[in-house]
């Protein structure tokens, strides 16, 4: 049966929105590799893979450079969780028809794992903290403070116990959209596999940094194939995202 003009119209409307959506995705894709690039890139740096050891290391580490005090307390990985909530978004609507249950249930398993880790997170608190104790005019005040941020680090510092929530959530829905992906055919199976396998590698990483420490080395390599796998699944998944927001066809 045709549709009305009217109908035509508004059809037509509504489609030209969800191409807009794409769109938005796919430029917060960029922002997010750039944001990633930079996060690794910081790492090899000299500096950037240093180990706080205790609560004062990291008021130290604060005092020195409040930057890398807040990048090494997730500040990057901040950005790049809350920017993925356009991307979900974009991800949904490409899949609304072929596989709407679950691309909604990634997006709100993302959403969720946004939630957590902005909860979780201990970084600003630590950078007001850190100011105060190096202001503090007697022992007493110190000591208080000092244990004020040794719990805020129970909670929040990076790829322990107290974050590996956040970033369970996030992965599981990079996974989980991946599998949408090769399901629905709206992507290729490139990009499908390579965001299951990236994003598995990042949850395989953060059992190994939270829970097994003995296998800390051997995690950093496991970090760096899925972080460099997860940045090429973002490529493709923004090459397609440009695609669809043309209107134009082919697959990632």
């Amino acid at each position: 049966m045709s549709q009305r003009p009217g109908e035509a119209a508004a059809a037509e409307i509504a489609e030209a929105r969800w191409r807009s959506v794409y769109r938005v995705g796919a430029v917060t894709i960029l922002a997010v590799v750039l944001v990633g690039i930079l996060e690794m890139a910081i790492t090899f740096l000299p500096g950037g893979n240093t180990v706080q050891e205790t609560v004062l290391d990291w008021f130290a580490l604060f005092r020195s450079s409040w930057f890398m005090g807040l990048r090494d307390l997730g500040l990057l990985n901040i950005v790049i969780t809350v920017l993925g909530i356009p991307v979900y978004l974009a991800l949904y609507a490409a899949h609304r028809r072929v596989d709407p249950v679950y691309a909604a249930l990634a997006a709100v398993i993302a959403l969720v794992g946004v939630a957590t880790f902005l909860a979780t997170n201990r970084a600003f608190p630590m950078l007001e903290l850190s100011g105060r104790y190096a202001a503090a005019a007697t022992e007493a005040e110190k000591s208080m403070l000092a244990a004020a941020g040794q719990a805020l680090l129970a909670v929040g510092q990076s790829h322990t116990p107290g974050t590996f929530l956040g970033f369970f959530l996030s992965e599981v829905a990079g996974i989980t959209i991946s599998a949408v992906m090769l399901r629905g055919r709206v992507f290729g199976p490139v990009t499908a596999y390579v965001g299951m396998l990236g994003f598995g590698l990042l949850l395989l990483f953060e059992i190994c940094s939270s829970f097994v420490p003995a296998l800390s080395g051997a995690a950093m390599f496991i970090a760096m194939g899925g972080g460099v796998l997860s940045m090429a699944w973002y490529v493709l998944v923004a090459r397609r995202l440009f695609q669809l927001g043309a209107g134009s066809g082919g697959k990632a």
